[in-house]
């Protein structure tokens, strides 16, 4: 799929989503100084690497969760996403993944209260308004609600290349609108995030009521769903993303791979040291 426009696209990626999938992918015996595990730190920047030669964006902005307060989402439906626990591995690298994301001269959004994915679509949402285009990486089937014509997108496929998401492939895959991806999932459930959906309604069902009626609050409006209606409310409310997310400001950058190569170094990383220099060098 053509990115829209001329402009180098801004790229948002979801970094608690490719941490962990570096981690569980990446041997646990990749240790970096001190004898300190480092598998999620390497895998981490091998994707932020790849995506940023392949999309070759304006800036890059890094989501982050924050691991240690609730959300409004966990506030309003206690079962949200109950019963992950993280090894103590990877959450000591999601503490130093930032400092990387930094010394490539790129940007972190983190806040309590938020997740990842909000501040993906915030800054999204923010950059289309000012006319540019966005590529958002991430592993989180809600980002498919902020395709757009100037947003796409980059899912991981196991084995192979990123899928590239738009409004068309939303649709062939869901058979909504990304504007509907929040009705369609409040309806649906959402099992890795423990939201049960709507009693007795699959995805096919899902997605018809959903192109019957527009919206969920039509639904409910027209007497569906009578018993569940505040429940699917607030299942839509957790499967929509926070637009109004704090951003920090995002010009356009220019990565310091110098800076990141001695980090690498100092961290004992030598062979994604060398990568960062000769990315530096231009070679």
């Amino acid at each position: 799929m053509k990115k829209a426009g001329h402009r180098r696209p801004l790229l948002v990626i979801d970094g608690d989503s490719f941490a962990h999938r570096a981690y569980h992918a990446l041997p646990k015996s990749i240790m970096r100084r001190g004898r300190k595990p480092a598998g999620a730190i390497l895998g981490f920047a091998n994707y932020l690497l790849r995506f940023y030669q392949t999309e070759q964006p304006r800036a890059v902005l890094v989501g982050w969760d924050t691991l240690t307060a609730p959300t409004y989402r966990h506030e309003g439906f206690a079962a949200y996403q109950s019963g992950r626990e993280f090894d103590d591995a990877i959450v000591e690298q999601l503490d130093v993944i930032p400092e990387f994301v930094a010394a490539c001269g790129f940007a972190n959004a983190k806040g309590a209260g938020y997740e990842a994915d909000d501040f993906l679509a915030a800054a999204a949402t923010a950059e289309e308004r000012r006319g540019g285009t966005v590529v958002v990486a991430s592993g989180d089937r809600d980002s498919f609600q902020l395709a757009s014509d100037a947003t796409t997108i980059l899912f991981p496929v196991r084995g192979g290349e990123p899928a590239r998401i738009g409004p068309k492939e939303v649709q062939e895959r869901y058979g909504v609108d990304p504007k509907q991806v929040p009705d369609f999932i409040a309806l649906r459930g959402d099992p890795s995030d423990k939201l049960p959906g709507a009693a007795g309604v699959g995805p096919k069902g899902a997605a018809d009521f959903v192109r019957r009626y527009g919206s969920l609050e039509a639904m409910l409006k027209a007497g569906l769903f009578p018993k569940q209606a505040e429940q699917l409310r607030l299942f839509r409310a957790i499967a929509t993303l926070n637009t109004k997310a704090p951003l920090p400001r995002l010009p356009d950058q220019r990565p310091t791979w110098d800076k990141a190569a001695a980090l690498a170094r100092n961290w004992e990383l030598q062979q994604l040291a060398d990568r960062l220099e000769k990315l530096a060098s231009g070679s």
